[in-house]
């Protein structure tokens, strides 16, 4: 039961973490304010937290677990990189 709900647990702090730094690479609309809003530092904090988390809990997490967290890491990763790219062009048509 207890695993369960750690499973749980794990699965919601992931999605968390996962939403937030893809509102905060502005791929989605905050939902507080219902606009879409960039700030690369803090999706790479949300990103280093999760590298954080799976390195921490490494050889501790189901196959699925591990799956799933590795598997949104490489997501938010690439589509960091994608946001990253566009930062030249973004300075160049201030």
């Amino acid at each position: 039961m207890a695993a369960d709900k750690n499973a749980s647990l794990l699965f919601s702090l992931v999605m968390t973490f996962q939403a937030a730094a893809m509102q905060q690479m502005g791929k989605l609309k905050n939902p507080i304010s219902d606009k879409i809003e960039r700030d690369l530092q803090q999706a790479q904090l949300s990103i280093d937290i999760l590298d954080m988390l799976e390195e921490k809990t490494r050889g501790n997490l189901s196959e699925d677990e591990s799956k799933l967290l590795k598997g949104i890491l490489q997501e938010l990763k690439l589509n960091y990189v994608d946001e990253i790219a566009k930062e030249p062009v973004a300075a160049e048509k201030k």
